[in-house]
């Protein structure tokens, strides 16, 4: 009988996980990785052990909690704050997947001599017939978590399993209410699970080790100045709402300039584009792509975003140009691109470096 550690966050998708591949005969480990604990003692939304533990309790599997809050504080918490200090907008979740999450599941797999690791994502791990492991998009598209798997490497993708890749919400909650999980019903969480109350810049300023910027210029797209900003943490590119400036005209973040503390406001057009650069890329589906080697593909600029056909390309310096079929909406800097095949499987992904 193989053996399975799931990680469960004490939501419904992690226990119906856990309960599903019971089901289907593998000795199951829940286990919970404590990421985060506020200065009030409140836990992350990813990392509820009392609930999760009940849920294992119920099911009838061996549970295990393990802190690893210092791994998280240096792979995904300054690196969120000092992106924004940066003037970028960052996807802590694909950091904490593969540095923190998928790391630590996959340590602890050797520890109870496992065979796998699941997780409770809605999206399937495939191998290719090139022999290669992808993430392949969820069969249905309103809960599909593949843009956030897309720096997971092959030897972590060749050890999980996902079975919930085939239902949908509804269904992953009915299956907990037939197990008597008390989860069923929990509401899923829509925030960054680690900044617990207030908002991201109270979080930013109070976890920064350098001093955060002050005050600067909000300017248009000439560099004339419309009025002063609060600091450039407290903005991201595409907000239009917040900014404490009336111009009589809708205006929304274009750039953000942390070399001059400036904040670049402009028109919803000027939030367009089709040409980006992606760094620090990640491929599943291929090895690589050659320098200069253009490949047709689907690809997200944003998580929320729909596919959109385009090429991506490999530049001699190891970044790849994505050029889409027609511009989207807000490409920001800090925030991940990924790239699929026809059949909803994952070729890769990269930072986006600036449009």
């Amino acid at each position: 009988m193989a053996k399975v550690i799931v990680g469960m966050s004490g939501g419904v998708d992690s226990a119906v996980a856990a309960y599903l591949l019971k089901q289907q005969g593998y000795e199951v480990i829940g286990v919970t990785l404590r990421v985060w604990q506020d200065d009030n003692g409140e836990e992350g939304r990813c990392c509820e052990i009392d609930e999760a533990r009940r849920s294992s309790q119920i099911i009838d599997v061996k549970y295990h909690p393990h802190n690893c809050t210092s791994l998280f504080e240096k792979e995904v918490v300054k690196p969120f704050v000092n992106a924004y200090l940066e003037g970028l907008t960052p996807n802590p979740c694909i950091e904490c997947n593969r540095y923190v999450k998928w790391a630590k599941l996959m340590e602890l797999m050797q520890v109870f001599d496992a065979d796998f690791v699941a997780t409770g994502h809605y999206a399937s791990i495939i191998k290719l017939p090139n022999g290669r492991y992808t993430a392949r998009t969820a069969d249905h598209a309103e809960k599909d978590q593949t843009y956030m798997l897309y720096k997971l490497t092959q030897e972590q993708l060749s050890h999980t399993l996902m079975p919930l890749g085939q239902y949908t919400k509804d269904e992953v909650r009915d299956i907990a209410r037939q197990a008597g999980l008390p989860c069923a019903d929990k509401a899923d969480s829509q925030e960054i699970c680690f900044v617990t109350e207030g908002k991201y810049s109270d979080f930013i300023a109070d976890h920064s080790e350098k001093e955060v910027p002050g005050e600067g210029n909000f300017v248009d797209e000439d560099g004339n100045v419309l009025g002063k900003h609060k600091g450039i943490h407290r903005y991201t590119v595409g907000q239009r709402k917040g900014l404490g400036i009336a111009l009589g005209i809708p205006a929304y973040v274009t750039r953000i300039i942390p070399e001059t503390n400036e904040v670049v406001l402009g028109s919803e057009m000027s939030l367009m584009s089709d040409t980006f650069i992606c760094r620090d890329v990640n491929f599943l589906s291929i090895e690589d792509l050659g320098s200069d080697e253009k490949l047709e593909c689907l690809i997200k600029a944003r998580y929320h975003q729909p596919q959109k056909k385009g090429t991506i390309e490999k530049l001699s310096d190891g970044r790849v140009k994505v050029v889409l079929s027609s511009p989207v909406k807000g490409v920001s800097p800090g925030q991940s691109s990924v790239f699929y095949d026809e059949n909803g499987c994952v070729i890769g992904g990269g930072i986006i470096d600036r449009a």
